[in-house]
């Protein structure tokens, strides 16, 4: 049997019971460890999980988080901790030699990030964030349609909006509404997909400046202070290209991108969690305003392109491939840059848009 990626998973937050399965569905990893603050709540958390997705072999449940690190049956962690916590883990995990998947935004700044990532480079382990959609099928088949220029010609203007509703527990007691585990709110927590997209879509490159507003403000029970709970930011990008996008604790469900341009446009509905189906895709948009004497017609031509890849927790989709692709890199003992470069690139331009919310839109320049 091909050597797989052990897993240990580094605390019990909702989001890993998605990544257990999918390590489970990946073929290359199995889950060896679970680590909470207590051994009953690593022990509840596998039993959980197992229910629903059972493993050959129960991992082991650890009641510290250095313990787990200390396993020599772990190659590779996911970090799913609040993100004031991460930096910490972050480089202890790679001191132990362990291999890094964590949790967005990577730390409360890209000072900390910077400090997390050469922690990695200088133990030799990969780091990589857990944006789900930069492994799916869908990004090469846009790659393409933005490349040929069809339908978008030269891109203009990228726009964007995730949002839900959180209700009354989730405004008075999660910990996205607490300033000192998740300081920057839905800007962290919901933002950093729409920027981290549109730095995909240009290959990289980094805005030149931003301008953000804080909407509303959230503060949780035992927060000792507020954070962004509607977030709207306006970046500009060398070229005259331009995007704004919209984050909100407290808009329904939406996550949409548009992607508008001198011939046309393309608009996903889905950028960030896949809509529940066997296929994911965008439509390509070219309407066309019509003048005839007295006859004023606007017509919409629309097509719709896919690929065939579930939405999640099949052999196919988007966390699967994430993971698939981590342990490929782990068990060949590559170490790929790029991911890194994506995180850090990302926290960066997250920075800017919280400092210009916090001085009421100023303009931040970014060097």
């Amino acid at each position: 049997m091909a050597r797989q990626c052990r897993w240990g998973i580094l605390g019990t937050a909702g989001i890993a019971r998605k990544n257990w399965k999918a390590i489970r569905l990946s073929g290359n990893a199995c889950v060896s460890a679970v680590a909470s603050r207590s051994i009953d709540a690593a022990d509840r958390f596998i039993d959980e999980c197992s229910c629903q997705v059972p493993v050959n072999d129960r991992p082991h449940a650890f009641g510290s988080y250095e313990d787990l690190l200390a396993s020599s049956e772990v190659d590779a962690v996911y970090i799913p901790l609040p993100t004031a916590l991460r930096k910490q883990w972050v480089v202890r995990a790679a001191e132990a030699g362990k291999h890094v998947l964590g949790e967005k935004p990577a730390a409360s700044n890209a000072v900390d990030v910077a400090e997390m990532l050469a922690a990695c480079e200088r133990n030799a382990v990969q780091y990589m964030d857990g944006v789900m959609f930069m492994h799916s099928k869908r990004l090469p088949m846009l790659r393409q349609m933005i490349a040929s220029g069809n339908p978008i010609g030269k891109l203009r203007r990228m726009c964007s909006q995730f949002s839900f509703a959180g209700d009354e527990t989730f405004q008075s007691s999660n910990i996205r509404v607490h300033s000192e585990l998740e300081p920057y709110g839905c800007l962290g927590d919901l933002g950093w997909y729409c920027v981290r997209f549109f730095l995909w879509v240009l290959e990289g490159t980094m805005p030149v400046a931003v301008r953000a507003r804080t909407l509303s403000t959230l503060q949780g029970s035992a927060s000792p202070g507020t954070v962004p709970g509607e977030l709207s930011a306006e970046l500009v990008f060398p070229g005259g290209v331009s995007a704004n996008f919209y984050c909100s604790f407290m808009t329904e469900n939406q996550q949409w991108m548009h992607l508008s341009g001198t011939q046309g446009s393309v608009r996903i509905d889905d950028f960030v969690l896949p809509y529940h189906g066997p296929e994911v895709g965008a439509t390509g948009i070219q309407d066309v305003f019509h003048v005839a004497n007295t006859t004023f017609h606007m017509e919409h031509h629309a097509s719709r392109h896919a690929v065939s890849e579930y939405s999640d927790g099949e052999y196919n989709s988007q966390e699967v491939n994430m993971i698939r692709e981590f342990s490929d890199l782990v068990v060949s003992g590559q170490v790929n840059e790029q991911w890194p470069a994506w995180t850090l690139k990302t926290q960066r331009v997250l920075d800017a848009c919280f400092e210009s919310a916090r001085h009421n839109g100023q303009e931040v320049v970014l060097n």
